[in-house]
């Protein structure tokens, strides 16, 4: 009897250790954007044209909230789609450093992705010694997002604005899976 309740105790005080750990883990930085946006996005294309696209952006978890994934796509005028971006962001146990994988049709690159108070800052290459700061800001249900081009001389130009209201929540990607068949 003393060694079940020896088995007992040390199990109850296994499980409160991880309790614990998981109530002290810090929410992932992109909790406040998870859920569904609707809005425009405009900037200039690579021949440096204008456009501007109604876009959508949806953010959830996966992997118990260890990561967020995002999918981004921009509509044209017609319906059709222009653009479509999906990325994964991962972050150290603290928080405080992020990497985030990001796809394209045609690329893919891997960024730093640093949380703010208010939002994320991602920066890509663009050239020697020049780059694209993404600023990402969130205020009630408007997350607006910039991009400036910060050339190796001269003043940054905006290349890109995105301003988007949350239209909801989701159980993307986890709702929907794949789970397996009922046993009898």
């Amino acid at each position: 009897m003393v060694r079940t309740l020896s088995l007992t105790a040390a199990t109850f005080a296994l499980a409160l250790g991880a309790l614990a750990q998981e109530a002290a883990a810090p929410a992932h930085p992109l909790t406040p954007f998870y859920g569904t946006w609707v809005g425009t996005a405009s900037g200039f294309d690579e021949a440096r044209q204008p456009y501007t696209v109604t876009q959508t952006e949806r953010v959830g978890l996966m992997l118990d909230g260890a990561i967020a994934v995002i999918e981004g796509r921009g509509y044209r005028d017609d319906g059709s789609l222009a653009f479509n971006a999906f990325a994964v962001v991962s972050c150290s146990e603290d928080a405080e450093a992020c990497d985030m994988n990001s796809y394209l049709p045609d690329r893919t690159g891997s960024f730093k992705l640093v949380p703010t108070e208010t939002g994320f800052i991602w920066t890509i290459p663009a050239g020697p010694e020049a780059e694209v700061k993404y600023v990402a800001t969130l205020d009630g249900d408007v997350w607006t997002e910039i991009g400036h081009y910060h050339p190796a001389s001269g003043d940054p130009m905006e290349i890109f604005r995105m301003e988007v209201t949350r239209t909801g929540d989701t159980d993307w990607p986890a709702g929907g899976a794949v789970l397996p068949p009922a046993t009898e």
